[in-house]
């Protein structure tokens, strides 16, 4: 049970819940908008999260969608990680997410809830900063978008009272040739040491990574070295590894050392794949 009480407010409209934020913030209230809530609830069962002002944002149809147009596949926040297995409209984003926690989990876990979460993997953005998407931000003054490369800067850096709403992502890259390798030190659920996901887009391979760091991260410095023809397989690798800070995790899931081991290999493995489309 969450050790104190709060008010929950449910809107119907985008403009409903970003002036109802804005309201309880001008009375001095601590207001959080809920998505799938299971972030909500553990953290704070733990006291690590307090909230006087529940936003739920499920009822906004605009937050649900999955939209197609010739050019740009619309994703909206409020869907679940299942929804978006079973919808598949994101070939890379579906094998991603469908790898995150246990079934049950992902019928509450939302795109935005795991984009948007505490926790160090947050896996589902892996895709979209291989696709170099565009988040689509509800605030105040109206509907904004920014390049992901602008506002996720190892979390979702957004302005107080503003939500991630959708996330638009170019058709060209949506079919494009992708692995995504998620190693677990043990077992087939939990949390993982590390989750690579890859794009080749024009010939080029893009790499993503969770679970090296406490955020997920696009490795652009590394995917110089990983593209250049002119190395070894053995070479690209080793010298796209020596791109890596020292500050690697190092916790009860893996020691820093193993991390890298496992990520060295793992690379070899989607290096291998992809150079086969």
């Amino acid at each position: 049970m969450i050790p104190y009480d709060f008010d929950y407010y449910q809107p119907t409209t985008i403009e409903q819940a970003t002036s109802l934020y804005h309201s309880l913030r001008l009375d001095g209230r601590r207001p959080k908008f809920f998505s799938g809530g299971t972030e909500i609830i553990t953290l704070g069962r733990l006291n690590k999260v307090y909230t006087d002002a529940v936003i739920d944002l499920k009822k906004i149809p605009e937050y649900n969608v999955v939209y197609s147009s010739e050019d740009r596949l619309i994703i909206g926040g409020g869907l679940s990680l299942v929804q978006i297995e079973e919808m598949n409209p994101f070939p890379l984003l579906a094998k991603t997410v469908s790898e995150i926690a246990d079934h049950t989990a992902r019928t509450k876990i939302t795109v935005a809830g795991n984009i948007c979460a505490q926790i160090f993997y947050r896996e589902a953005v892996l895709p979209f900063l291989l696709a170099d998407s565009l988040i689509v931000v509800a605030e105040y003054n109206g509907i904004k978008f920014y390049p992901i490369h602008q506002v996720f800067k190892e979390c979702l850096c957004l302005n107080e009272g503003a939500f991630l709403l959708q996330v638009s992502t170019d058709q060209k890259l949506i079919s494009a040739p992708f692995r995504t390798i998620k190693k677990r030190k043990q077992w087939n659920t939990g949390y993982p040491l590390i989750t690579i996901a890859a794009l080749k887009v024009e010939n080029q391979i893009r790499i993503a990574i969770s679970g090296l760091f406490p955020f997920p991260f696009r490795a652009f410095e590394m995917e110089k070295y990983l593209n250049n023809n002119q190395l070894s397989m053995e070479e690209k690798v080793n010298q796209a590894m020596e791109k890596i800070p020292s500050s690697v995790l190092d916790d009860v899931e893996g020691s820093s050392e193993y991390r890298l081991f496992v990520l060295k290999n793992t690379l070899v493995d989607i290096l291998v794949e992809l150079e086969k489309e």
